[in-house]
């Protein structure tokens, strides 16, 4: 190929432009920094604006490199992030402040469920809809199951007996199976997650008890950090809460869009109608102030958890609120 000297200059020019571009993407795609993200749990319909995040380009946008896997309860997630496997874990916060109260060096830094969609299902032909319809029933629990950990101080805001009725202690796997063979009258699941899934497996709508409207103050969908990391990857997690933020307002928006993001990346997922329904349950119970960030912690709602916690005898001497989360995060 030949060029007259202004040509040749043109395109060295343009070589090197190239080649600087080139540089400078090599450096970006260097530059963006690891967040590995840890889910409590198997993948659900909550987890959607986190996927969404992940496949619109909101992490990317803003140099991250995010990882997402699936857990196998809080426990073992906050011990993966002790141990420095992991940079965040998504989990109830309930589990959380319980840990930090025993001494665990780890923080909320965001909450988008100050009241978790929990609720109790029960048989059309036994319906449970208040409290003091439980008195008399079997009622399904699991170690660290978050709608009937706290059942003693459920008891005591609504002013039933707790003695009348029968907790049968089981796996966690086992409980629904118990439920719809009639073995027991009632079980808890999410509306962002378990409701949807049975009743299009059953058909059946089910009469629920929602245990936040009758006081059950238990924080759930949250962010939560090592005490060490919000020292050396402060700007890094405010990012990414940041990206969190952005696509949780697409997510209310659309919860279909989100949705779809999820199912994407999820191996045998069910129906999209049914991850939309998971997707919708989750955005409304979300409390989103117009002049805050999604998962802004208000120190009331964590103080009347440990007043929970304390009434029920699950702690004594609770730390200040302040102990349990920061904003900072937020705020940058």
């Amino acid at each position: 190929m030949r060029f007259s000297n202004g040509g040749y200059r043109r395109h060295a020019l343009s070589l090197a432009a190239l080649g600087a571009a080139a540089v400078i993407g090599a450096t970006s795609a260097l530059a963006a920094d690891e967040v590995n993200v840890r889910f409590s749990w198997k993948l659900k319909g909550e987890y959607a604006p986190f996927f969404h995040a992940q496949s619109s380009g909101g992490f990317e946008s803003r140099d991250l490199a995010v990882a997402l896997g699936e857990g196998a309860g809080s426990q073992a997630a906050l011990g993966a992030l002790i141990q420095g496997q992991d940079d965040v874990v998504i989990m109830p916060a309930i589990f959380a402040i319980s840990a930090i109260q025993r001494g665990m060096p780890v923080k909320l830094i965001a909450l988008y469920h100050p009241k978790t969609p929990v609720v109790l299902i029960s048989h059309p032909e036994k319906p449970i809809t208040t409290p003091a319809d439980l008195e008399g029933k079997k009622l399904a629990t699991a170690v660290g199951e978050t709608g009937t950990s706290y059942m003693d101080s459920f008891c005591d805001i609504n002013a039933i007996d707790c003695g009348k009725i029968e907790m049968i202690l089981m796996d966690r796997g086992a409980r629904m199976p118990q439920f719809l063979q009639g073995e027991v009258d009632a079980v808890s699941v999410y509306l962002s997650n378990d409701l949807p899934l049975i009743q299009e497996k059953t058909g059946v709508d089910y009469p629920i008890l929602d245990l936040g409207k009758y006081g059950l103050a238990a924080p759930g969908m949250s962010v939560v950090t090592s005490e060490s990391l919000l020292e050396e990857k402060a700007d890094v997690l405010s990012r990414f809460l940041d990206a969190v933020h952005d696509s949780i307002m697409v997510t209310k928006e659309s919860p279909a869009v989100a949705a779809q993001s999820l199912s994407d990346s999820w191996d045998g997922a069910p129906d999209i109608g049914i991850i939309t329904e998971q997707v919708q349950a989750t955005v409304e119970a979300m409390q989103i102030a117009d002049d805050k960030p999604a998962g802004w912690i208000n120190a009331d709602d964590l103080q009347a958890t440990l007043d929970m916690l304390e009434a029920a005898g699950e702690i004594e001497e609770p730390k200040a609120v302040s102990a349990f989360y920061t904003n900072d995060l937020l705020a940058q």
